[in-house]
């Protein structure tokens, strides 16, 4: 079976109540380039597939919102 990985990049959804597939890149520089244009509730994923199924899940990087003070 073959065995491959992508860089993946997740945005959290509207209202902050699940994460949602935005775009997968074979090159982790442009993975990495394509998360930093966003401004927050994002992840950067290296995923591992072995033919179509999902092996392995790593979170790279995960930027939320800064809080907020009163």
């Amino acid at each position: 079976m073959e065995r491959w990985e992508q860089y993946e990049v997740w945005r959290l959804s509207p209202g902050n109540s699940r994460w949602e597939f935005v775009a997968a890149f074979r090159d982790f520089d442009v993975a990495s380039a394509v998360a930093r244009q966003r401004e927050y509730g994002l992840r950067l994923v290296r995923a591992v597939y072995e033919g179509n199924k999902l092996a392995e899940h790593h979170v790279l990087a995960e930027i939320g919102r800064t809080r907020q003070t009163a």
